[in-house]
């Protein structure tokens, strides 16, 4: 017979793992999205949604969204700030100009980015098995952007898509280091709902600049149903089982299963958006994928 807490484990990584397939899903939305919309549009409808999604379930789950206190409001629009409106145009832009899988393995790069950040700002030690992970996912993600030479790099070879990319990389290495000492003081639920909110309002004027009234008036169903995605699936139910299964299985654990992400994303854009999958976008996934693996778990 099943123990209770061997079942509940069971269902926290079938959670974590459908997480993972839903923000796989996230770049091929995103991809369908920006056909038909600009970014700024694009980010503020999702998070629009989402927000709404956020406040509904912190209420469910929690009774009320708690007011911030004074020390509280910066660091918490930084968050907004970071992790929410300047990821998401740099997000939303880069995926105009490359292909869904190429942008999540780029993107995989966060964990190694917030190791460096993470030892830069709060002199957190890097061991050796460490910074071999961190040069693994370089090397993955220079075999990415280079089409299977990183020599190309060198020789300016990096396009504009690849560029917003890596400041989704930065923005989010921002919020993570910022949301360290928010998560002290609040929990992960409320933090990420004033986010949202935070972001959404940030988003809300270049919005209205890029034509958002228009551009929602004659949105096709298609990029209706991916901006909702976004916002209902991978934004909103992707966070809070997300974090259930850091609650049943801690941080460590639940940390690997974001390995997953760009698996899943290479794999749904072959069947949904029929791109290639190119050599060095398999040499260089594994080497990116090895690499964080690497730098999630050493101490």
């Amino acid at each position: 017979m099943i123990q209770p807490e061997a079942q509940s484990h069971r269902l926290s990584y079938l959670k974590l793992v459908l997480t993972m397939v839903l923000w796989g899903g996230t770049f091929i939305a995103g991809r369908l999205a920006v056909r038909e919309v600009g970014p700024f549009t694009a980010a503020f409808c999702r998070f629009a949604i989402a927000s709404l999604c956020l406040l509904l379930l912190t209420y469910r789950f929690q009774g009320s969204l708690p007011r911030l206190k004074r020390a509280q409001i910066l660091p918490v629009l930084l968050l907004g700030l970071t992790g929410i409106f300047a990821y998401n145009v740099f997000f939303f832009s880069g995926l105009k100009t490359i292909p869904a899988d190429r942008a999540s393995l780029i993107i995989a790069l966060n964990p190694v980015a917030i190791a460096l950040g993470s030892a830069l700002v709060y002199r957190e030690k890097l061991s050796l098995l460490k910074l071999t992970g961190i040069g693994l996912s370089l090397l993955g993600a220079a075999l990415v952007i280079g089409n299977g030479n990183p020599l190309t790099l060198l020789a300016g070879g990096v396009g504009m898509g690849d560029l917003f990319m890596l400041g989704c990389v930065l923005s989010w290495m921002g919020y993570t280091l910022v949301g360290k000492s928010v998560m002290g003081q609040l929990s992960p639920f409320v933090a990420t709902t004033y986010a949202c909110l935070i972001g959404a309002l940030l988003l809300l004027l270049p919005a209205l600049a890029e034509g958002l009234v228009g551009a929602v008036a004659q949105m096709s169903t298609t990029t209706w149903l991916g901006i909702s995605y976004l916002g209902i699936l991978g934004s909103a139910v992707g966070f809070v089982w997300y974090y259930q299964g850091i609650q049943a299985l801690g941080p460590a654990r639940a940390g690997v299963f974001i390995n997953l992400v760009p698996v899943f994303a290479i794999a749904l854009a072959a069947l949904i958006l029929a791109e290639p999958i190119a050599p060095s976008l398999l040499l260089g996934g594994s080497l990116v994928i090895a690499g964080v693996t690497l730098t999630n778990r050493a101490r």
